[in-house]
């Protein structure tokens, strides 16, 4: 029997998206903007990165030519290969919404058909009675923030008034989120975890996708630093996806980093936690050897998102990319034959758009395993196509909204 791996490298679209105009986001690119500030030099940094963009190991696979199948042109300055060694295609996102959960839960077999609920931009988020519920259920003296920001920027701006104060930082995106970042030792993980699930209750009736604990640690805005230990409340995804057909049939799904999470832990046997992009590497690596017939292991790279993307970090995620390619050489070497692999995205998050959040893209789909011949796949109509492929592949019935592509 066959195994499966499903990287997801959060936020790392190709642009090309068909209804990007909707989501005011005409024109991003995630790769396509990268590439080109690298091949001018903009994405120079001493002791980094310099040069041309350069991920010789997914353009083997197909990365370049998924991205002129999304945009109709190569990403600048990236060698085009003669010849390729996969499936290699684009994925246009059929959910509502350009958030995590939605694009994930799609990636699994299952599109978001509902709107979301999401804070207003302007004026306070949070409305006056919920965050008297919040203080109230949580013993909290109040909440600093009630606004969106950008989490690094916030944490510095009000983390020495939260440890004075003892109130929790609140705040949200253009996302349907609500992000609580509280210190570790003075405010205490665990109680920002037991006010997280409170928030995620209260906030059940809004149809808020996810509260998220940001903990950091530090004493001054200059040392402030997210650590590790963040946690996703999500809501459940709205019918059986990818990993529940698994499970219900006697396989095992290891989810690397946060898709437990995302997931709600439903349909997830085995929560792996790691922190970084080389360590979810080394623990996937690690969960590829102990996988067996039949399991999935799915992993988030999430750095690319969380540390580059939303910080709008051009040089920084051409180097998370870099570093990332150099290590799939390791990957190729533990796969057995009749496996698969399959890397893609869940949005984009172009680090040169305006703005801190995501953008609506194309994603790549690059697969690959021994004995599959390499071809173009084309556009692919959903995301749940690759979810779809994933059962084909592992041998369980099909689902209700994509189409396999092997």
């Amino acid at each position: 029997m066959a195994r499966a791996f499903l990287f997801v490298l959060d936020s790392f679209g190709i642009g090309g998206a068909r209804d990007a105009e909707n989501y005011n986001d005409l024109g991003s690119n995630t790769l396509g903007h990268i590439a080109e500030f690298c091949a001018a030099g903009a994405a120079d940094r001493p002791g980094l990165r310099q040069g041309p963009l350069s991920l010789p190991n997914m353009s083997a696979l197909g990365l370049v030519h998924a991205a002129k199948l999304a945009t109709g042109e190569f990403p600048a300055g990236m060698p085009v290969p003669g010849k390729t060694f996969g499936l290699y295609g684009a994925a246009n996102e059929i959910s509502r919404g350009k958030d995590t959960p939605s694009g994930h839960w799609e990636l699994a077999g299952v599109p978001v058909s509902f709107d979301w609920g999401y804070f207003p931009a302007q004026g306070d988020a949070f409305p006056p009675d919920l965050v008297e519920a919040i203080c109230q259920e949580a013993e909290l003296p109040g909440i600093l923030g009630n606004c969106h920001a950008s989490g690094t920027d916030i944490i510095a701006r009000l983390g020495e008034e939260h440890i004075r104060s003892g109130k929790p930082i609140c705040y949200t995106s253009t996302d349907s989120v609500f992000q609580i970042a509280a210190h570790e030792t003075h405010f205490g993980l665990e109680r920002l975890l037991k006010l997280c699930e409170i928030v995620r209750r209260l906030l059940d009736p809004l149809n808020i996708g996810r509260v998220i604990a940001r903990p950091f640690l530090g004493e001054t805005p200059q040392t402030f630093e997210r650590t590790g230990n963040r946690r996703d409340y999500s809501v459940l995804p709205p019918e059986p996806t990818l990993l529940d057909r698994l499970v219900s049939s006697g396989r095992k799904v290891h989810a690397v980093g946060k898709v437990g999470d995302i997931f709600a832990h439903q349909g997830v046997t085995r929560v792996i936690k790691a922190n970084g992009n080389m360590a979810l590497m080394d623990a996937t690596l690690q969960a590829m050897d102990e996988a067996e017939d039949g399991d999935l292991v799915f992993t988030n790279f999430v750095d690319f998102d969380m540390i580059y993307g939303h910080r709008r970090d051009v040089a920084g995620y051409a180097a998370a990319l870099e570093a990332f390619d150099r290590r799939l050489g390791e990957v190729s070497r533990k796969l057995r034959p009749g496996d698969l692999l399959v890397m893609t995205a869940d949005h984009g998050c172009d680090p040169t758009w305006r703005g801190t959040d995501h953008t609506r893209e194309r994603v790549p789909v690059l697969a690959f395993g021994p004995g599959i011949p390499p071809r173009s796949i084309g556009l692919r109509s959903t995301f749940a196509d690759i979810g779809e492929t994933i059962a084909n592949h592992l041998g369980i019935a099909p689902g209700k909204h994509g189409r396999s592509f092997l």
